[in-house]
């Protein structure tokens, strides 16, 4: 874990510095994820993360994620590990009121998350 002393502080610094993502950062790391409900070969990490989403919800999920795309101009990204469709679908709705810039930063504190629990399961 070299240079830090410890995993806790791996960790904390890790969560740090992946919460002040610049613009440019926040959307080149988007652009690698999948969008909510839609699943690609190979991603296994998004694929387990998602694995609470019915496939049945696929239309209604396609059609909300199409209006956050067209208000915001970047996928809608959220810590989805343990959490339902309903309750992810329910998320990227409350999230539509959102301005730009307070929903980009929303999506800085989601992708820190993210990247933190994967961390996580690397440093055991």
């Amino acid at each position: 874990m070299r240079p830090f002393a410890d995993r806790a502080t791996l960790l904390s610094v890790a969560f740090s510095r992946a919460s002040e993502l610049s613009n440019d950062e926040l959307h080149q790391a988007m652009a690698a994820h999948p969008r909510i409900g839609e699943r690609r070969d190979g991603d296994a990490w998004s694929q387990a993360e998602q694995s609470g989403v019915d496939q049945s919800l696929g239309s209604r999920l396609a059609s909300a994620n199409e209006r956050y795309e067209e208000r915001f101009g970047h996928i809608y990204l959220v810590f989805a590990s343990g959490r339902s469709g309903e309750e992810l679908l329910a998320i990227l709705e409350e999230r539509l009121g959102n301005s730009p810039a307070d929903e980009l930063r929303i999506v800085n504190g989601e992708l820190a998350k993210i990247a933190l629990r994967r961390l996580e399961q690397l440093v055991v």
